[in-house]
């Protein structure tokens, strides 16, 4: 079976949503015009339940079908970036150095669009609760979500989520039973030397070399106290020391990432990270700390519930499209709090050739709504099949 005639049809008011949306992108939590946006269309939708102001800007709409049954979640998000637009489109950003350069827009207004096709034909038993979430990009909104009960207080038995996919091929489906992305923690060091001449460093610690011995030793984590069959990134970003050319500074910090999908790797890397600071900055003369962040964990599926998605994706786009055992990515989603709270699945969504998401010239491609729309519809009508 293929897209639904009925999402088609819904086609040009799905890209006339997803435009609006990208004009006033909002940041983090406060995504509260988005929210007033999302919230005045599922009213007209006739949606059951509409509850506004979760982790801030959140809300979350119910849809009842017929006769008795659980819950399905379905999740979009709804953030934008810190980036300013350059792709000269007539629906770009309106809102300088902000732009939806993950295409958050579009898989808000997939979700409306499965909203609207839900409450109108309302052919599966139970009830399905469409999560608009804040916050993916920073800050976690996901984890506040669960943390201000989602799950517990709309009886949530599974959950799933889209992401879009520059790059496959449009309307491709990838997901993966179990992790299919990585934990993500952040760290930085302190150091802190004596400065001084930079004609005579012998009068000085010299902040900047022990920083770059700290930065050339954390390479030998992944090379030599790690398997190499398992996957880990540990990625020093940021060095920052100094103000002039002549001048030894008196301090420098250094900062990265980490990525990882097994918590006994998260911690053999936290505690090298540890070791390796406090070596080199005793070999060094300097004094030196670590601040080590946990952040989002692995974002795990379900196997049976991958699967599961994978078959009903096989249905909108053909088997053909769908690859049900996609290798897992080095990149995180907060998406995986929900699912340490409720079984479910995390799938992509191809949306063809174009800039990778992060780019100040990436767009949605809107030709993948009726996809994905039907996709997440289709998801709750297998799910939950009429008696």
């Amino acid at each position: 079976m293929p897209v639904i005639n009925r999402i088609a049809a819904l086609a040009p008011e799905m890209t006339g949503w997803r435009r609006d949306l990208h004009r006033r992108p909002e940041l983090g939590f406060d995504c509260h015009e988005t929210a007033t946006y999302v919230a005045a269309r599922l009213r007209a939708m006739g949606v059951d339940e509409l509850h506004e102001g979760i982790a801030t800007s959140g809300l979350v709409a119910v849809i009842a079908g017929r006769g008795e049954g659980p819950t399905v979640g379905l999740r979009a998000d709804m953030d934008a970036l810190p980036i300013a637009e350059a792709t000269g489109l007539a629906h770009a950003s309106e809102v300088a150095g902000v732009m939806h350069a993950c295409g958050h827009d579009g898989h808000t207004a997939m979700l409306l669009g499965a909203a609207a096709y839900l409450a109108e034909t309302r052919a599966f038993r139970g009830r399905v609760a469409l999560i608009f979430q804040p916050a993916e990009e920073a800050g976690s909104g996901a984890a506040a979500m669960v943390r201000e009960g989602i799950m517990e207080r709309f009886e949530i038995a599974e959950v799933y989520a889209l992401h879009n996919a520059p790059n496959r091929p449009l309307g491709h489906v990838a997901t993966t039973p179990g992790p299919i992305m990585a934990a993500v923690d952040t760290f930085r060091i302190d150091i802190r030397g004596r400065g001084g001449h930079a004609a005579m460093p012998h009068e000085t610690a010299d902040p900047i070399v022990a920083a770059v011995a700290i930065v050339q030793a954390i390479q030998t984590i992944v090379s030599r106290n790690h398997r190499a069959t398992d996957d880990l990134v540990v990625s020093v970003t940021r060095l920052v020391a100094g103000t002039a050319d002549n001048i030894v500074p008196g301090t420098a910090w250094l900062g990265g990432t980490v990525r990882s999908f097994a918590g006994e790797v998260q911690a053999m890397v936290r505690r090298r990270l540890a070791e390796i600071v406090a070596g080199t900055a005793a070999a060094h003369g300097v004094a030196a700390g670590l601040a080590y962040e946990v952040g989002d964990p692995a974002t795990v599926n379900d196997p049976a519930r991958a699967a599961f998605a994978a078959a009903v994706a096989a249905e909108v786009v053909g088997a053909a499209n769908v690859d049900p055992a996609a290798p897992r990515e080095m990149g995180a989603e907060d998406f995986a709090h929900m699912l340490v709270a409720r079984p479910g699945a995390y799938l992509f969504l191809g949306q063809g050739d174009g800039p990778p998401v992060h780019h100040p010239g990436y767009d949605f491609n809107d030709a993948v709504l009726p996809f994905g729309a039907s996709l997440l519809a289709r998801l709750v009508e297998r799910a939950l099949p009429p008696r």
